[in-house]
C-alpha cells in the first residue's frame, strides 16, 4: 500500500514537471496537452516517459525529449528514460480540449475533432478571429509543417490552421 502511494506521488510529480515542457513550435501547448506523452511510469526516483512524434521526422521531437529530460531531472528524478513509441501513430485527436482552446486563443484554427471532419479530404477551417466558415486555403504549407495557411473571406484576415493528422 505504501509503495503504491509513493508510485502515485512520483507519477503526479512527473506529470507536474511535464506540464512545464512546451512544444517549441507552438509554445502555448505543453506536451501533455499535445498528446505527445503516451505513458508515465515513475517509482523510487526513476521515471520512464513514452512519447510519440506528432509526425514522422518532426524536427521538434529531439528538443522535446531534451526538455522532458531536463524538467524531470529538475523535479528530482535521478534516473530519466525517454522511450519513443511510433505505433499507433500520433493523431490530432490526441490534442486535449485545452490545447484546442489555446490554439484558437492565439489565432490558430484547431484541427476538426474526430467525427467532424469532412469526407474525402474536403478541407475546411473556421476563422479563429471572427468565427466565419467562409474561408479559403491559401497554402497547405504554413509556418511549420503541421500548419496550413488560410484566409477568411469575411474579415479578410489570414490565419494558420493546425493540420488534421
Amino acid at each position: 500500500m505504501v509503495a503504491a502511494t509513493l508510485t502515485r506521488l512520483d507519477e503526479a510529480r512527473a506529470r507536474r514537471a511535464l506540464e512545464r515542457v512546451v512544444d517549441p513550435e507552438i509554445p502555448v501547448l505543453n506536451v501533455l496537452e499535445m498528446g505527445v506523452v503516451r505513458e508515465i511510469q515513475a517509482e523510487n526516483g526513476r521515471v520512464e516517459v513514452a512519447i510519440t512524434p506528432t509526425y514522422s521526422g518532426c524536427p521538434a521531437m529531439h528538443a522535446i525529449a531534451l526538455d522532458i529530460d531536463r524538467a524531470l531531472s529538475e523535479a528530482g528524478f535521478r534516473e530519466v528514460r525517454i522511450r519513443t513509441v511510433v505505433a499507433p501513430a500520433w493523431t490530432t485527436d490526441w490534442l486535449t480540449e485545452a490545447a484546442r482552446a489555446k490554439l484558437l486563443a492565439i489565432g490558430i484554427a484547431p484541427p476538426p475533432a474526430a467525427g467532424k471532419r469532412a469526407l474525402l479530404g474536403d478541407d475546411h477551417a473556421n476563422c479563429p478571429r471572427c468565427g466565419s466558415a467562409r474561408t479559403s486555403m491559401l497554402s497547405r504549407f504554413g509556418s511549420t509543417a503541421c500548419k496550413a495557411i488560410w484566409r477568411c473571406d469575411a474579415c479578410l484576415e489570414t490565419f494558420d490552421q493546425f493540420k488534421c493528422i
